[in-house]
């Protein structure tokens, strides 16, 4: 009798649902679910509109630069990946940044990051996606504050020949509007994934990530489907 995957892996959910209400960069995500045909003709039919860069969302190269990978574009090889997660979540406040020695630290706690992994930075403000305006935390002068990662740790990531980077907040980026992680990681033909859910259920190491955004030509954001799948035992 051959053996469900479910046997050895407890799959965790990390993709946010999407309504018209969640946070977004720019306070407004565009979604909306309009019937267009409904059950008194005997299938309920959907249109369905939004922003391509809104709830849980992969950025592609191309999101920054021309002539980069489309989402279409990215090899499903780099879509289905080991997952190592960066869990700063006991000390990340509003203005926190991932930093090289975060991740220097880890890999001494746990072991080396994988090449062609999915790194996830853990800073568990995924807690107030249901309040936008604390998700967005915006001050007096429009500038948001949430966690994010430094420059310099996106460019020690490179150097681990990683498939991408995902966090729990809108972004890696927030207070430079340079966005130097997004031209470290897009430059260099790396995905983002931004908007992660609750990852307190995934360990450190072993896990793998299957990252799947609808396949789009030509898209440089598209909403995804993330899960983990976590050994048992572990």
């Amino acid at each position: 009798m051959k053996h469900s995957l479910l046997e050895h892996f407890k799959i965790v959910d990390l993709t946010h649902p999407l309504t018209p209400h969640i946070p977004t960069w720019g306070g407004s995500c565009g979604f909306c679910l309009e019937v267009k045909k409904d059950y008194d003709r005997l299938f309920r039919v959907q249109q369905i509109k939004m922003h391509a860069g809104c709830g849980t969302h992969m950025d592609a190269p191309s999101h920054r630069f021309e002539g980069g990978l489309s989402i279409a574009d990215i090899p499903v090889e780099q879509l289905i990946v080991p997952l190592c997660l960066i869990d700063v979540s006991k000390k990340a406040n509003a203005e926190y940044e991932i930093s090289a020695q975060d991740i220097l630290d880890d890999e001494a706690g746990h072991g080396p990051i994988a090449q062609n992994a999915l790194v996830i930075g853990f800073t568990g403000w995924c807690r107030f996606w249901t309040h936008p305006s604390a998700y967005r935390n915006v001050d007096a002068k429009g500038q948001m504050h949430f966690p994010a990662f430094s420059a310099r740790s996106a460019e020690l990531l490179m150097e681990r020949k990683i498939a991408g980077v995902g966090i729990d907040t809108l972004s890696p980026d927030c207070l430079n509007l340079e966005f130097p992680v997004h031209k470290t990681l897009l430059s260099a033909g790396k995905y983002i994934i931004e908007n992660i859910a609750d990852c307190s259920q995934i360990p450190a190491r072993g896990s793998y990530a299957i990252a799947l955004p609808i396949r789009a030509e030509d898209a440089t954001e598209a909403p995804i489907r993330l899960i983990a799948l976590v050994p048992r035992g572990l």
